[in-house]
């Protein structure tokens, strides 16, 4: 199995010094929240790309894509019924696909539940055909750069809108390009009534990508979500992607999340039948 950490995991850090610890940790590929570079991706010059991708294969990791898509931006919005706004976020997916080839990538998984709950008066079914509507519109791009657009679940502690991972599915049917795809995250999949495993292997065709954490927020194996059986259906549906390391509470520190989510995740990944 193949193991990733996301790039805020190490906050303050500078991207050398967290690429060389993630490395020596047994990490093989990091993914990147584009706010970590600039808050507005069309501010991150063609050099900044060119020096963090040099940084990343420099500490002999692999480049996965984007995710946070959306987040510390203004005036975008995925299920807005305003066409203008619409129109600026497609544009904007479109020059994160161009940044993420840019930095070695081929996924960006979209989240980002501030820029898509739902708006006053807006329902859940007009929320879908926006967001599908800001998708198909980004997706030249996406295919042209070779970009696989995961969309990514998430549970009512974040947001109201794309709260399992059958809507997630879909959405992605609604968009129809093989470069729009399923991101699953454990936390997210844990607020779904539906056993993890089942989740997985239900959704096995679709999956492009995938987040390890626990509903604690913390990383795998810091609370009290069973991750063998998580690991088990991965293996069983032939998932050959990334597990790429996500937390959000970042109370434990960075040595003991980094170090703490792979040592659990190896452990685990030793035990599969």
């Amino acid at each position: 199995m193949k193991f990733a950490i996301c790039n805020e995991t190490f906050q303050d850090w500078p991207f050398d010094k967290a690429f060389a610890y993630a490395k020596e940790l047994g990490y093989n590929a990091v993914e990147f929240a584009p706010f970590t570079m600039e808050k507005n991706a069309f501010d991150i010059t063609p050099a900044q790309r060119a020096e963090v991708r040099r940084q990343a294969e420099a500490a002999g990791l692999e480049v996965i894509g984007l995710h946070w898509l959306l987040a510390f931006t203004e005036g975008l919005y995925l299920t807005t019924p305003d066409p203008d706004t619409r129109a600026r976020t497609s544009n904007y997916l479109a020059e994160l696909a161009r940044l993420c080839r840019d930095l070695g990538g081929t996924i960006m998984v979209l989240g980002s539940p501030l820029q898509r709950n739902l708006l006053p008066n807006v329902s859940e079914a007009e929320a879908m055909k926006y967001a599908a509507d800001v998708i198909q519109a980004a997706m030249p791009v996406l295919e042209e750069q070779g970009v696989t657009l995961a969309l990514e679940p998430l549970g009512p502690e974040e947001g109201d809108f794309l709260l399992t991972a059958d809507k997630g599915v879909e959405l992605m049917k609604m968009v129809d390009s093989p470069n729009c795809r399923l991101h699953l995250d454990v936390k997210a999949m844990s607020s779904e009534d539906k056993p993890i495993a089942d989740i997985i292997r239900d959704c096995a065709e679709y999956v492009a990508h995938f987040h390890a954490n626990d509903a604690n927020r913390r990383g795998p194996g810091m609370g009290k979500i069973d991750f063998l059986p998580i690991l088990q259906a991965l293996k069983d549906i032939n998932y050959d992607g990334w597990i790429s390391v996500e937390v959000f509470d970042y109370t434990p520190g960075v040595e003991t999340l980094a170090s703490e989510s792979i040592r659990n995740l190896q452990a685990t990944a030793a035990q599969l039948s």
